[in-house]
């Protein structure tokens, strides 16, 4: 399924993996095997500021040298104690100190006069269309009798500390261009300009002069603690990525759920007692006084849009190539997913696995990037099941529905477990596993180069076009750090510095699924057989050979094991210059550990 940006879980019924399969007996391995230390014994906490809640983890060395802590924005990873520290509810959630700021401030923000103009900050949701806060600046706006001021700030900081992929900023700074076209037919100007540092973002938008603020929520740590820090003028911070915000769904004990089943039927439950949430669109901005364009915003009208930071800029060749394949702005979005919903949605459920069929919908760039709402896609779903529930109807309609769902759930896990954030996974006592940084092997993964066909083609269609099949996520995440033992954060770090619908909840939640420490996760002890996997999803090949040109001569059964099959490759071409490369050897007995 193409929604999600990272990989996630197939459903329950579909969860029974392949066993490892036998590899020609390779020579003994080498590498350190893969060990757990366990956590010295707890020490009790009685305070926030306990000496223990500081100290590193220590496995932290490692982390820094191997690029998995960027040390130049975070401190150093943190201890387990200091992870569940969150679950023990000694450390306060950065969702709950933003909750708590707009909470003290709600009765001052109510009397704030409204002076020059009233501003919408644009971050991921980039659209005019289904926009909650940008659809409430608007009606403050005009209310008030100003005119509606929209800004984007581009941070180069913030784009290498959270790891977005040049393709991505290149998208966004596209779709910036069409969304401020979009809003000067309105007569609302959009202002976008480069902060050098990323600590100044909050200096910068009070200098804007503004009285009235309005942003959507994003619910990553960094964010969060940035707008419950800003001060000065009345801010709204609205929920709005979600269909159904975090924290308005628990069990019956009142816990947060970290199992999708049950947490899927609560979502599902709760949209259908509480239908505003999906069917009430918020329509576009108003125009503005005609007035504006002669006013003390005029030359925001004329303003450019910044150029993209040289350390994310592409070269002229890949700018071709993704352009043509990613057209930016809402309205691509919203064509896209049209397209879907006629054309293809009445197969999803049947085909959504097979990488080499059109049968997702690709509007995962969109969904991150926000010029697509995941409310107006479950709409769309849902009139296409003439308005049946949820979690009925056509087979095809209500998996997709459900696999728009993954998005939300794996932004409230973020939201109540924040340490997800830095570095930790969901299960922070897998943090003391001693992964293999075994820098050949992980370069032979993201080159596709590792001779195992299904995972070859899918690292490279990631290269090519900034994308990858879901099933495909699942099968390259599972090699990565069950086959060759790599540490998966380096993997995580890896989509997300190249996948063009990178986000992070979706990402990092896919991938403790296939590595088994994240929420969900498939048991440790099942491995995706690349081989089998193979077979089953691409049984023609035809993905194969679309994207691995040494292979297209390959016919029948021999492409999914070109060397080790009649019909293959010859082993004496293998280290030829532009030969295939044989698989790489990992022991069946290591792999098992």
């Amino acid at each position: 399924m193409a929604l999600q940006p990272a990989t996630k879980a197939p459903s329950a019924s579909k969860r029974k993996l392949a066993q490892v399969a036998t590899a020609p007996s390779p020579p003994p391995p080498t590498k350190k095997p893969r060990t757990i230390k366990k956590d010295a014994s707890p020490t009790p906490l009685n305070a926030p500021n306990s000496a223990l809640l500081r100290e590193p983890h220590h496995l932290a060395d490692e982390a820094e040298e191997h690029g998995i802590v960027l040390r130049d924005f975070y401190p150093r990873e943190m201890n387990n104690v200091r992870a569940k520290a969150y679950n023990d509810n000694i450390l306060p959630r950065p969702i709950e100190l933003l909750t708590k700021a707009l909470a003290d401030t709600s009765s001052v923000r109510s009397k704030v006069e409204v002076k020059d103009a009233v501003v919408h900050w644009f971050k991921m949701d980039l659209r005019t269309y289904d926009n909650r806060a940008l659809s409430m600046a608007s009606r403050k706006a005009a209310e008030a009798g100003v005119p509606l001021i929209c800004v984007y700030l581009v941070s180069p900081e913030d784009f290498t500390a959270h790891l977005r992929a040049p393709v991505r900023v290149d998208f966004m700074m596209r779709t910036l261009a069409v969304l401020k076209k979009d809003l000067a037919a309105l007569d609302v100007p959009l202002h976008v300009e480069t902060v050098g540092k990323r600590k100044d973002i909050p200096q910068r938008m009070l200098a804007l002069m503004a009285s009235h603020l309005f942003a959507n929520m994003e619910y990553e740590v960094d964010e969060l603690r940035r707008e419950a820090k800003m001060h000065g003028m009345s801010m709204e911070v609205l929920h709005d990525s979600c269909i159904v915000p975090p924290g308005l769904l628990a069990s019956g004990s009142g816990k947060q759920y970290s199992v999708y089943s049950p947490w899927f039927r609560a979502w599902v439950a709760y949209l259908h007692s509480h239908m505003d949430l999906l069917l009430d669109v918020f329509d576009p901005p108003t125009k503005n006084p005609a007035s504006v364009r002669k006013g003390k915003h005029s030359t925001i009208f004329d303003s450019e849009i910044p150029d993209v930071p040289k350390n994310k800029a592409l070269s002229t060749e890949e700018k071709k190539r993704f352009h043509a394949l990613w057209p930016a702005g809402e309205h691509e979005a919203i064509d896209r997913l049209n397209k879907f919903v006629e054309e293809r949605i009445s197969r999803y459920s049947e085909r959504r696995n097979f990488p080499g069929d059109a049968c997702t919908s690709s509007i995962s760039v969109h969904l991150a990037a926000g010029t697509l709402s995941a409310r107006t896609a479950v709409r769309a779903a849902r009139d296409k099941n003439k308005g049946k529930n949820l979690d009925a109807g056509a087979e095809g309609i209500k998996t997709w529905i459900s696999e728009v769902a993954w998005r939300d759930f794996y932004k409230h896990v973020l939201v109540h477990w924040p340490y997800i954030c830095m570095n930790k996974p969901f299960k922070p006592e897998y943090s003391n596993i001693e992964w293999s940084y075994d820098m050949e092997h992980f370069q032979a993964w993201k080159d596709g180069r590792t001779g195992f066909p299904i995972v070859d083609a899918a690292m490279r269609q990631c290269k090519a076009t900034g994308w990858m099949h879901n099933r495909c996520r699942m099968i390259v995440a599972s090699f990565l750090c069950k086959d060759l033992l790599i540490d998966w954060r380096l993997g995580e770090r890896y989509f997300m510095e190249t996948l063009i619908d990178g986000d992070f909840a979706s990402n990092n939640g896919g991938w403790g699924f296939s590595a088994s420490c994240g929420v969900d996760p498939q048991p440790y002890f099942r491995i995706f057989n690349p081989l089998l996997q193979s077979e089953k999803f691409d049984p023609q090949g035809e993905y194969i050979r679309k994207w691995i040109p040494e292979l297209k001569g390959v016919q029948g059964a021999a492409i999914h094991d070109p060397y080790g099959r009649t019909g293959g490759l010859s082993k004496s071409a293998a280290g030829k210059e532009g030969a295939y490369p044989q698989r790489i050897l990992v022991a069946v007995q290591e792999k098992r550990q």
